[in-house]
């Protein structure tokens, strides 16, 4: 049978959407199965399902991969069992010269041109499709896990401490003291809240360096909550300290009091006091209203009314649309509102008080608010500057792949509509108009501190920072309250 050639083949046309290109680099072993079987040609884009299925049509046209040894010769055929001469054997024939480009057939093998041409084709296609199913696989899983990562940075629990806080273990609680595993969240100084697993809550204050120390285990004051935590108990620090309302957490008396929103009816607490000038907060990621409790004390010393709102996706609030949180890019409507209902109920000024998101929806007030002119000055606390560099800290807070980070921006980016600029367009210093107290932390994992620096040394005319260390995201006030107060007392003097 005649060897077939290369040029002997069937022209074979490409899909439209291929080119004529895609067919000529179609490798030839490929195009003879595909032509014998009637399969489709479709190019150099072979799927790792193709590429198995032609090594099982090429497994059956495979020759026999050992070569004969040096001067063989085949044996010769058996005695027969008659009596008589024996015949004499064939002389055996010259071998066929052999191809240039290929080996010569051994016996019970069949050749090129019993094949088509067909070489053996198993070992790359198995290692071609090991290696594409492969590829595949990691950028499915790295799709996937940027998807989970992003979903659940736009997902944040209201009230449950954040990822970047590490679980302790409760070793021995008394009265007065709880001993924590250590740490260095453990270590901090400064008043935190304990937070557990199943809904408990205390207060722990400074660390008691005169206790006896074990090398794994840390002492802490206990303020608030004796009992609520056994031995064994999981729980994480967090900066919201007290829960409850004004009245039972703090002995203020306050109001509830709803405010029209868009998503509908916000829930919101109004401790009245003599000023015109009322203080609106807005808590951030990982806490509730109940983080403003914190400030709430100070602020009724000093005679500002006092506006707490729950906004979209809160405990008792309306959810956000899809229950996903949008850094504060929908959600500062929310905070207009409360600035509208202020105003209508007496305020002749106020100051918006913000922690992380909270703070990036009160610079958002600022600059479009209808009643901007009401706005006597800003309190920042943590702000989250720009929603990337928060969503990659809550994403690496759990143990995301770095190679991921960018996948679950972008689809955290295309899940929730949020905008593609790196550092928000709301935090332009140049379009501020009113003063700033901006409070940041070096340590801070989710608003880095080298971009907070950058957009307060940008307006020191108007911008005044108060700067500590060790402490976690919004939690500047948590690692000293006194001078916090002091220099919070400073800067709302003037606004007064």
């Amino acid at each position: 049978m005649p060897k077939p050639s290369r040029t002997a083949l069937p022209r074979i046309p490409a899909p439209h959407h291929l080119g004529r290109h895609l067919t000529r680099r179609l490798p030839t072993r490929f195009r003879v199965l595909l032509v014998a079987r009637r399969l489709p040609v479709v190019g150099p884009a072979l799927t790792a399902r193709r590429l198995v299925r032609l090594a099982r049509l090429a497994r059956r046209h495979r020759p026999s991969r050992r070569r004969p040894a040096k001067g063989w010769r085949p044996p010769a055929p058996p005695r027969p069992a008659a009596r008589g001469p024996l015949p004499v054997p064939p002389a055996p024939s010259s071998p066929a010269p052999s191809s240039p480009t290929r080996g010569r057939p051994v016996a019970g093998s069949r050749g090129r041109a019993e094949t088509g041409g067909v070489r053996t084709v198993k070992t790359t296609a198995q290692a071609t499709a090991a290696a594409l199913t492969a590829l595949l696989g990691a950028g499915a899983a790295a799709v996937a896990a940027g998807r989970l990562a992003g979903e659940a940075g736009l997902r944040p629990r209201p009230g449950r401490p954040l990822p970047t806080e590490p679980k302790l273990t409760v070793h021995t609680a008394t009265a007065d003291r709880v001993t924590l595993t250590r740490a260095l969240a453990s270590l901090r100084p400064g008043v935190y809240g304990l937070a557990g697993e199943d809904g408990r809550h205390a207060s722990v204050g400074r660390v008691l360096e005169a206790e006896a120390h074990k090398a794994d285990t840390v002492v802490r004051e206990l303020l608030d909550g004796a009992g609520e935590f056994k031995p064994g108990a999981h729980a994480q620090l967090t900066p919201q300290v007290y829960t409850g309302t004004p009245r039972t957490a703090l002995g203020l008396d306050y109001e509830d009091v709803e405010i029209a929103g868009l998503p509908g009816a916000l829930p919101a607490w109004f401790v009245p006091a003599a000023r015109t000038t009322w203080v609106i907060a807005a808590h951030g990621l990982g806490t509730t209203r109940e983080h403003a409790l914190v400030l709430m004390d100070f602020l009724h010393r000093q005679q500002f009314p006092v506006l707490d709102l729950a906004y979209r996706g809160d405990p008792g609030a309306p959810a956000a649309e899809g229950g996903l949180s949008r850094f504060g890019a929908d959600e500062w409507q929310d905070l207009e509102a409360a600035v509208r209902w202020a105003v209508r109920h007496g305020a002749r000024r106020v100051v918006l008080l913000g922690w992380s998101t909270g703070a990036s929806m009160a610079l958002r007030v600022a600059a479009r608010s209808e009643h901007r002119d009401r706005i006597a000055g800003l309190v920042l606390d943590s702000p989250v500057l720009s929603w990337q560099y928060a969503l990659e800290g809550l994403a690496r807070a759990r143990r995301t792949p770095g190679f991921v980070l960018p996948l679950a921006v972008r689809a955290a980016e295309g899940r929730a509509g949020l905008p593609k600029e790196r550092v928000d367009r709301a935090a332009d210093p140049q379009a501020l108009r009113v003063p700033v107290f901006l409070a940041q932390s070096e340590d801070d994992a989710l608003a880095p501190f080298p971009l907070a620096r950058a957009f307060a040394r940008s307006r020191p005319d108007l911008i005044v920072t108060h700067t500590v260390d060790k402490a976690p995201h919004s939690a500047a006030w948590n690692r000293d309250p006194t001078t916090y107060e002091e220099a919070l007392r400073r800067f709302l003097t003037p606004l007064m």
